[in-house]
């Protein structure tokens, strides 16, 4: 499997990629390496990246709790802490070998420390290999609300290792399949199908081809200013969904995946009834959805909740809600206005 380039940094998927970590160790002389994990990661990641790191250099690990819940700025200051404790400088590099909350937090805790070091991501599950940990987005949340703080800032390099995948549940691999689903419906429907279709999944394969999608949308846009915000697509609702469960008492919380299928539902709806996306596809879509993450109960009392919690959506101009939305398979509009009437709606068809 060959290597991607992005903007600034190689994203390495084949058998040499251990290597050039070393040569890109060696070659910046780095003072310090810290090593960033969670309580997952450090028992079932850590083993096998330890033994692959090829480095004399003094090496250092934090350790965080899991979990989304712990994206926040209170954890970023927890590893600012430590870091200066053990006299992290201006030459020292951060490695993130963990999931999208390792990675975007990690990303965002190593360009802000000291105006800026050095940093590389080592995705651990399916999600963030295609796509957390690629795209150069950093940052953590307010409260319940994702992702509000942050900034652009792209890693040194990428390196997926497929064998870390076999660690994960088979709930997470769906997680991460969510975001393959969204690659195939805004670009190759060929990933959809493969999903949709419970071929025998050759997961490297679409690992390598949601990145190079994703890739050639940022190299476009780096900041998402105009066409990246494709690459929104089911998180507009989706996070709204995300964020409610994870603060709602008595509700059996989400993963990120499991809550952008809902949102690719509702915005499905959507975009039949305001671009006419094909009927037949949309029942195909549901019917697909419904069929890999179950129906998960969205009660209409949760309705108003969870339409206040998406006019925090970063995509927003001037309080109102953008969509993205799809005429049809691979034929999307950004910045589309939708009235709260057709949000309900559609979380009533997903019900349905």
């Amino acid at each position: 499997m060959t290597s991607i380039k992005a903007a600034t940094y190689p994203i390495h998927f084949n058998e040499k990629a251990y290597t050039e970590l070393a040569n890109l160790i060696r070659f910046n002389n780095y003072s310090s390496i810290f090593i960033l994990v969670d309580d997952n990661t450090l028992t079932h990641c850590y083993p096998r990246f330890m033994p692959l790191l090829e480095t004399d250099k003094t090496i250092e690990v934090i350790q965080i709790d899991a979990g989304e819940v712990h994206k926040n700025i209170e954890t970023c200051v927890g590893v600012w802490n430590v870091m200066t404790e053990l006299g992290a400088d201006r030459k020292s590099l951060l490695i993130t070998l963990g999931g999208g909350v390792i990675t975007d937090l990690g990303g965002f805790v190593a360009s802000t420390f000291k105006r800026g070091i050095d940093f590389i991501n080592i995705p651990t599950t399916l999600l963030s290999m295609v796509d957390a940990s690629v795209g150069g987005k950093t940052g953590v949340d307010l409260g319940v609300l994702k992702n509000q703080i942050g900034l652009f800032a792209n890693p040194k390099m990428v390196l997926l290792d497929p064998e870390y995948l076999h660690t994960l549940s088979a709930r997470e691999i769906r997680s991460g399949t969510a975001e393959i689903i969204k690659y195939g419906m805004t670009h190759d429907i060929r990933l959809f199908n493969e999903i949709k279709d419970n071929a025998e999944l050759n997961i490297v394969d679409l690992i390598h081809r949601s990145i190079e999608i994703k890739n050639e949308v940022v190299l476009e846009d780096p900041t998402e200013q105009n066409i990246r915000k494709v690459l929104n697509w089911g998180h507009t609702i989706g996070h709204g969904i995300e964020s409610y469960f994870l603060d709602t008492p008595n509700k059996e919380n989400l993963t990120h995946g499991e809550a952008i299928a809902i949102g690719m539902v509702c915005e499905t709806y959507i975009s039949s009834k305001i671009l006419n996306f094909p009927s037949d596809k949309l029942k195909e879509v549901k019917k697909a959805i419904h069929a890999i993450y179950g129906k998960i109960e969205i009660k209409e009392e949760d309705f108003s909740s969870i339409t206040g919690l998406m006019k925090h959506d970063k995509k927003n101009v001037g309080g109102e809600i953008n969509f993205v939305l799809l005429k049809n398979y691979g034929d999307f509009q950004i910045n589309c206005k939708v009235p709260n009437k057709l949000i309900i709606e559609s979380l009533e068809y997903y019900n349905s």
